[in-house]
């Protein structure tokens, strides 16, 4: 046996099982385009990778505009979501990086907090997060805040079970309730990626 060029082929094959071995991580460890809304802090901006949804979805890059001076619970910036009086509101989404299943158990995570210095947007309100099948439209509610007062950062942890196969992912800032049209906002940071509850 030509043990020079066993050892060559050996070599040479060796990455492709490397990548073999780590592809079903990798599947799962994508991550979001912009998961922290990292961006030059300024008024009604869209985030670079995210989409608006609402018709009047002008979301602000903080800290440092209208009053909103919070430090970022991940990276450098962080996005703001309000309500208003005239009962519009702001949501953006972005298509999941991986394939959701029917019927499959996933969890990620994320921060939130309010502000009580946002330009007169004060009010506590809500932030919803929905599942779409397809851009910006909410088919699937999987998380609704309690009411939101605190200006500190609280990591929310959720776990879902889509009722069908989706792709899209949407943070919505909610009312209070149907018959409540106030002026409030959510701040949000620090996406995690999805992964299955059985790869926690």
């Amino acid at each position: 046996m030509n043990y020079r060029i066993l050892y060559k082929l050996l070599i040479s094959i060796a990455p492709l099982g490397i990548i073999f071995f780590l592809c079903p991580i990798s599947t799962y460890a994508q991550s979001w385009a912009n998961p922290s809304f990292e961006g030059t802090p300024q008024e009604a901006f869209i985030p670079v990778g995210w989409t608006p949804c609402s018709p009047a979805t002008t979301p602000d890059i903080f800290p440092g505009v209208w009053g909103v001076n919070r430090d970022p619970a991940n990276g450098s910036s962080y996005v703001g979501l309000i309500t208003r009086s005239d009962g519009s509101n702001e949501s953006i989404g972005q298509r999941v990086p991986i394939n959701l299943e029917k019927g499959k158990c996933y969890t990620m995570s994320f921060y939130l907090a309010s502000s009580d210095s946002y330009a007169g947007f004060n009010e506590p309100i809500k932030c919803r997060v929905w599942l779409g099948r397809n851009s910006c439209q909410p088919q699937q509610l999987i998380f609704e805040s309690n009411l939101l007062k605190d200006p500190n950062w609280k990591k929310e942890t959720i776990r879902f079970i889509p009722e069908k196969n989706h792709r899209f992912l949407i943070f919505e800032a909610g009312y209070p309730s149907p018959s409540q049209s106030t002026r409030g906002n959510i701040l949000l940071d620090g996406l995690s990626p999805i992964i299955p509850c059985d790869q926690t």
